[in-house]
């Protein structure tokens, strides 16, 4: 059983955000600027906001590191909150109350639901972490989880395939290539990116938003992680519950995903062949590299829908919590459209399932003995039947 896990705490204007991350082996060699350059890239894309000018994040490790490796104990990272200096009286921690309260609350956020949960009378107690912000903590756990699963082997990338409706073809991307490229929207298909950029000019226009689709992919994952034996130790739950669990997600799919439901069975599995070694391979991967609740040694696939932020600069009509009449919905600084930076973090908790299942099989309190312990079941399931 891992002992992997993860906290994250601070609000989207508060001092800073906050991650502990436990379990990580001792030994394992940190490039902080790698995780930095995660958190650019979600900060970066075509559609965001004004909030993008203001901060640019990175990470200070305070724990759990010495001379650049993981020494086994807890590892607490930090980004600090660029614009906490514009904030400091209406986000006081013990100061007295500034600022008007918050009551225009807003359709498709936390904000009515959090408010009459924890009995405040200011959405603002509860957006300030309802909001996507908090992902930056998680992709700092991610980017460090990314630095594992790197030196087991295994790579984690994204790509947005759909925005606004427009999609990508996907006869047009090189899925090698995936990871790659430096797309303001993250997009492999040229032709498909444009289109995407005219849709959300449209939008910012309009004052509205968009969402998209992005699709998570693992390469190199060995066969074997996850069990079928339970049903929370299935990974395809656990990788659906972490992209369900980021802000505005309201869709999955793994593999072949709704296709599955309108196709015959001799069109979605994939079928089996030996190779002269007596080794099995596949042609296809509509199962997502996933079956039974294992990886299957092939490329594990996971897509996401995210929805259109639910901030707009042409608000919808709402209720004042305060007044207790009709208005129009509040507004914050926001995107136009993030579906770029959702498939950063979508990364990024792949990437932590990822570590977890990879601990959980192969455990160890150092690196140098996961590897071994990897190293020696990778020899015995490669060999062929």
């Amino acid at each position: 059983m891992s002992n992997f896990r993860f906290l994250t705490s601070g609000e989207s204007h508060g001092q800073c955000l906050t991650a502990i991350v436990e379990g990580i082996p001792a030994g394992l060699k940190i490039d902080i600027e790698a995780i930095n350059r995660d958190l650019a890239r979600r900060q970066q894309g075509y559609g965001r906001g004004g909030r993008m000018k203001i901060e640019t994040d990175k990470a200070d490790v305070v724990s759990g590191v010495r001379f650049g490796e993981t020494m086994g104990d807890p590892v607490t990272l930090r980004v600090v909150n660029r614009d906490w200096q514009n904030w400091t009286d209406r986000m006081s921690v013990f100061g007295p109350e500034f600022g008007d309260k918050v009551t225009a609350v807003r359709p498709g956020h936390a904000d009515l639901t959090g408010v009459l949960k924890y009995n405040r009378n200011d959405a603002r107690d509860i957006l300030e972490r309802a909001s996507a912000r908090e992902t930056a903590a998680r992709v700092a756990v991610g980017g460090l989880c990314k630095e594992f699963l790197k030196a087991c082997g295994i790579e984690v990338v994204s790509h947005v395939t759909k925005i606004g409706g427009i999609a990508v073809d996907e006869a047009n991307i090189d899925r090698s290539k995936i990871g790659s490229g430096d797309s303001e929207l993250n997009c492999y298909d040229p032709e498909a990116e444009e289109k995407m950029k005219e849709k959300i000019q449209e939008a910012m226009k309009a004052g509205d938003t968009l969402g998209g689709v992005f699709e998570v992919i693992v390469r190199g994952a060995p066969l074997g992680l996850g069990s079928h034996i339970q049903w929370d130790k299935r990974l395809d739950g656990k990788l659906a519950w972490a992209m369900m669990a980021i802000q505005a997600i309201k869709g999955v799919e793994i593999g072949a995903g709704f296709q599955c439901g309108e196709l015959p069975g001799s069109q979605i599995h994939d079928e089996m062949f030996l190779d002269k070694n007596n080794k099995v391979y596949r042609k296809t991967n509509r199962a997502g590299g996933l079956e039974g609740g294992m990886t299957n040694g092939e490329e594990v696939c996971i897509k996401a829908c995210m929805k259109p932020i639910p901030t707009l600069m042409q608000p919808l009509n709402s209720v004042d919590i305060g007044s207790k009449t009709e208005v129009s919905a509040c507004k914050e600084r926001s995107d136009c459209c993030a579906v770029s930076a959702a498939s950063v973090v979508g990364e990024a908790m792949v990437a932590i399932v990822i570590t977890e299942a990879v601990l959980d099989k192969f455990g160890g309190d150092a690196m140098v003995d996961l590897l071994n312990s990897m190293n020696n079941y990778k020899n015995r399931v490669q060999g062929g039947l």
